[in-house]
């Protein structure tokens, strides 16, 4: 589906540190058949009109500076998306280059943590034997045009999961002993950074040490199942407030620390629609009416009068939070996700 996060980024790079994925699991969601990536990865001609719809008829009032083709492919299952996956993206850049518009837009695609064959201590990570052979091509590719590695990371879950081995203050960056790699000697006081550097180590094991690695998602869930521990508003609102303070900061991660942090918030709304554990329902920032899920700084959301998709976020509190940079977009190309139009700069 067609997905849109907005962030903080400039020409060919996500240049601030922090930006906010829009998911649209809910009313009035896009069909399958106009954003189905197997016909991208067959047509140079659909992925030009793809293009032209989505990016380039929203420029440049929108400042879209990515496209994440295709959200958590490799590692899904899906061996028929797995398979098209490279030549979606392929084609999608040939469709940028032909709009002379690389100097502008990255391209890459959004993976889940299941593309990793164990990511603890972060050293030992590498990548699946069983999306080894899809995602050598792929990092080959992005190698060449200069693209980062989009990566999707949630704390919560590894939490939920495990409350009895980890500590919940070193998933919410709060105050903890943290943990020493002993083949590296880095020290860690959260996880976010640790999964961060796990890719790395998993990078740089494929041969591809120089590529940037970028968060397009991360979040909290506010609610959830009974046994679904740690899903509330009080750990969802400090874990978001707390990655802000460290996205700030404006630094990298212990084995990469000249790479300034960058990540995408999930998500702008809770989406009531979303199939599975009630946490899924409940990772927005706002509730389906604009009214804060919890607050970290921001007031509400009022929607324009064009239409339905184009949102001007209102009445942010403290300017500093964000920088004084703009807002950006990031398209996502992908029918295993979340799905948007855009989001206008403030």
């Amino acid at each position: 589906m067609n997905a849109l996060s907005i962030g903080v980024v400039t020409v060919q790079s996500f240049t601030g540190t922090y930006g906010i994925n829009y998911g649209r699991i809910a009313d009035n969601i896009p069909s399958p058949e106009d954003v189905d990536m197997k016909d991208i990865s067959e047509n140079e001609d659909n992925a030009t009109s793809w293009v032209r719809e989505n990016v380039q008829s929203f420029l440049p009032e929108t400042h879209i500076r990515g496209i994440a083709v295709g959200n958590e492919v490799l590692g899904s299952g899906n061996q028929e998306l797995e398979e098209v996956l490279l030549g979606a993206a392929k084609n999608i850049y040939k469709a940028i280059d032909s709009l002379h518009l690389t100097d502008v837009i990255q391209i890459s695609t959004a993976h889940s943590t299941a593309v990793f064959a164990n990511s603890y201590p972060p050293s030992s990570c590498t990548f699946n034997d069983n999306v080894i052979q899809y995602m050598r091509p792929l990092l080959q590719f992005f190698s060449q045009i200069g693209s980062p590695f989009f990566l999707n990371i949630y704390p919560f879950l590894a939490y939920r999961d495990n409350p009895r081995d980890i500590n919940v203050n070193y998933a919410l960056f709060q105050s903890n002993p943290g943990i020493v790699d002993n083949k590296t000697r880095l020290h860690y006081d959260n996880m976010f950074d640790a999964q961060i550097d796990a890719a790395y180590a998993a990078l740089d094991d494929a041969g591809f040490k120089k590529m940037e690695v970028i968060i397009s998602e991360t979040g909290w869930a506010s609610k959830g199942d009974d046994d679904e521990t740690g899903a509330t508003a009080q750990n969802a609102k400090i874990y978001n407030y707390n990655l802000r303070k460290r996205l700030a900061k404006r630094k990298g991660t212990p084995l990469r620390p000249k790479i300034v942090m960058k990540a995408y918030i999930f998500a702008l709304f809770n989406e009531d629609l979303k199939p599975g554990k009630t946490s899924e329902r409940n990772f927005g920032l706002f509730k389906a009416d604009g009214s804060i899920a919890y607050d970290i700084g921001f007031r509400g959301l009022k929607p324009s009068s064009a239409s339905s998709s184009h949102l001007y976020l209102r009445d942010i509190q403290s300017r500093e939070h964000l920088g004084k940079e703009r807002w950006h977009s990031l398209v996502t190309l992908c029918i295993i996700h979340s799905s948007i139009n855009m989001l206008k700069s403030i």
